[in-house]
């Protein structure tokens, strides 16, 4: 009886054999593109992602604003508590106020939106950024608009109030700009 030897076993080299390897890669799941178009060159990157995919593109004069917007926020803060009368007479033109707690109230809300200001102002996450360029620029609006009915309603305009509505105009239209700026997809290079 004779038995027939097998063939040698041949080794197939998949590094140069390119049909082998784009099914491997296939099959592994990689090399491919994605929803985003982007190109995964191991499972790894697949897996924990790609930090450049969530980078911010930062329009330019971006961390300026936010740097000058906690620094004004907090400053209006610390003035509407330490000194009600002086921030009341600065706007509408009038020594007496009724009450200094309504004011130390708007203080003391000012002052909460400055920490959020300023921490906006140290991360990199397009999210928090954009959150808080919305939350300033609603902000800006609702005191436009409530200078605006307390200036109609008193039917004195005072020059304080005037450069505090154009001020708040302006800041809304920065905000909403920068806002609209981050939010935008990056373009493909």
């Amino acid at each position: 009886m004779a038995t027939k030897q097998p063939p040698p076993l041949m080794k197939k080299h998949s590094q140069t054999d390119l049909v082998s390897r784009l099914k491997t890669r296939k099959i592994l799941g990689v090399g491919g593109e994605d929803d985003d178009g982007e190109v995964h060159r191991s499972k790894i990157s697949q897996v924990l992602g790609n930090e450049i995919k969530f980078a911010v593109r930062e329009p330019l004069g971006l961390r300026v604003w936010q740097l000058v917007s906690a620094i004004m926020f907090s400053g209006v803060a610390i003035m509407a508590l330490a000194f009600p009368d002086q921030l009341y007479d600065a706007i509408f033109d009038e020594e007496s106020v009724s009450s200094k707690t309504p004011i130390r109230l708007y203080g003391g809300a000012l002052l909460s939106i400055s920490l959020i200001m300023w921490n906006a102002l140290y991360t990199a996450e397009k999210v928090i950024i954009r959150w808080t360029l919305l939350t300033e620029a609603c902000y800006f609006a609702v005191q436009f608009l409530v200078t605006t009915v307390s200036l109609v309603e008193s039917s004195r305009i005072a020059t304080g109030a005037v450069l505090l509505l154009v001020s708040r105009a302006l800041f809304v239209l920065i905000s909403i700009y920068y806002y609209y700026q981050v939010g935008r997809r990056p373009k493909k290079v």
